[in-house]
């Protein structure tokens, strides 16, 4: 049974809370709660944050608490929203430690943290997750089509809470593949405008010879 009052308490734990009333922050915390904590149900707007990402990290920890931080990557929509409560992503063949889900098998509570660079937005979601194998029609739905990685099994996240964070300190990072696009169509467009200043000179090239043999 779920003993959090609120959603936010999933990580304001009373220790959290105290140290929050010594500094300063804990009045301003506690309107969140106020109005009911953090928001536990995927809105339309997290859901297209979600499936934009390339690159996550996802958080564990084993029975005795010792905590994991793993990277999973894949072509954007690769982790998608499959109802208001779940995320599920295929789970790459790697170096096949796993230690993920060896911390999942003795201890459910999971984190994800989410980042764009680009636009400077981070969202942490705290919830729980569980390793699913041998699940043929899910593992095509949740396969990106068309990658060349092979998928080893299944990861579904449950969300009970998540949170966006301010922008302050996050280096403003492009993609390459975006930073090569934008190169590609500003070389276009200088290459079009050569050719328009080639074709104004040749005209007016053009009218000057005329106006000296009148």
């Amino acid at each position: 049974m779920n003993a959090h009052v609120f959603t936010s308490d999933v990580a304001f734990t009373p220790t959290v809370k105290a140290i929050q009333a010594r500094k300063g922050s804990r009045d301003a915390y506690a309107r969140v709660e106020e109005r009911g904590g953090w928001q536990a149900d995927i809105t339309p707007d997290l859901a297209a944050f979600i499936e934009a990402q390339t690159s996550i990290f996802l958080s564990t920890a084993n029975g005795e608490g010792q905590p994991y931080i793993q990277h999973r990557g894949g072509p954007a929509g690769f982790l998608k929203v499959l109802d208001e409560r779940t995320i599920g992503f295929t789970d790459f063949s790697g170096n096949r430690q796993f230690i993920t889900q060896g911390n999942l098998d003795d201890n459910p509570r999971a984190f994800l943290f989410l980042i764009d660079y680009a636009h400077r937005q981070r969202i942490k979601i705290w919830g729980s997750a569980r390793v699913v194998e041998d699940d043929a029609d899910l593992m095509t739905k949740l396969m990106p089509e068309g990658y060349k990685a092979r998928p080893e099994q299944i990861i579904l996240f449950t969300v009970s809470a998540w949170d966006s964070n301010c922008p302050q300190h996050i280096p403003q990072r492009f993609e390459a593949a975006d930073v090569a696009a934008a190169l590609a169509e500003r070389d276009k467009r200088i290459e079009r405008l050569e050719q328009e200043i080639s074709r104004l000179r040749g005209a007016s090239t053009a009218t000057v010879k005329a106006t000296v043999k009148e």
